[in-house]
């Protein structure tokens, strides 16, 4: 029986080349977003268009140079204001006082359940278009529903091609079952790495709820390091040795289950499906 080798948790050394941490946890949201599009849609991230870049924005860049975002791809992360229409919502970052909501037409071919709570966020990925209906129909293969949308014709609209909730690890360990079942893009700091598969990404102290374990298929190509912030996609469930072991085929022995039984039974986690560090 295979005993899971332990990792280094050692972090790597700081070079000149270091960038902020708040670039480091942008950078990661957005390689995320890119290649789970890309991995979505096939091999484009946007159909017939020639740009598989996308640019980590807010709603009040969006607003405040409309011109200068229309038919570009962004990236946001905001929390959802309220829903319009069928498929539709709106967000606003709330860390700027005021801002005005920019609507969101989901054009993912997916289904997407609106948070349960304004204080969780969500992640969208698409172009900013001018909102003229017939346009985006035509452009998408839509068929919106006009009546919802008069509050925010001619005004910037962001055509979301990926959308994910995107909640950060204490939000996931607080309240879990919010998120049992359902596939999450988080963004957190590496805290404890137990071994080749398992690791723990740090809470937020300002939200409370404990550190979100997080289990990877297989262990990881790239190398990740005690400190390092991630993106990590996948599903949120509860850790139940018996059913994740026969769902995934791994291969745990005897002291191996005890140990985790002990230590993570029933508590989320999160079924690692890609990381980026």
């Amino acid at each position: 029986m295979n005993q899971i080798p332990k990792t280094d948790n050692k972090v790597n050394d700081a070079s000149e080349h270091d960038i902020t941490p708040q670039g480091i946890r942008d950078a990661a949201i957005l390689a995320l977003l890119v290649v789970l599009a890309m991995l979505t849609r096939g091999c484009g991230f946007f159909d017939g268009d020639k740009n598989i870049t996308s640019k980590i924005t807010n709603t009040t860049e969006i607003i405040g140079d409309s011109d200068d975002f229309t038919g570009r791809n962004v990236t946001i992360r905001s929390k959802v204001i309220r829903r319009v229409g069928v498929s539709s919502f709106t967000v606003n970052d709330r860390r700027f006082f005021g801002g005005k909501p920019i609507v969101v037409i989901n054009a993912s071919d997916v289904p997407f359940d609106l948070p349960s709570s304004q204080n969780i966020e969500v992640q969208v990925t698409g172009q900013v278009r001018n909102l003229d209906i017939q346009k985006i129909e035509r452009d998408y293969k839509l068929n919106i529903q006009d009546k919802y949308y008069t509050d925010y014709i001619n005004q910037p609209a962001i055509i979301g091609r990926y959308i994910a909730l995107a909640p950060k690890p204490g939000q996931v360990t607080k309240q879990p079952n919010q998120y049992y079942g359902r596939t999450v893009a988080v963004v957190g700091e590496v805290k404890n790495i137990k071994n080749r598969v398992l690791m723990k990404l740090d809470e937020d102290q300002l939200i409370g709820g404990e550190d979100l374990l997080v289990l990877f298929k297989q262990p990881p190509r790239v190398a990740i390091n005690k400190g390092q912030t991630v993106a990590i996609m996948g599903e949120v469930r509860p850790f139940i040795v018996a059913d994740i072991e026969r769902d995934y085929k791994l291969d745990w022995d005897l002291n191996e289950k005890k140990e985790l039984e002990a230590e993570f039974t029933n508590t989320p986690v999160l079924i690692a499906d890609n990381v980026y560090p």
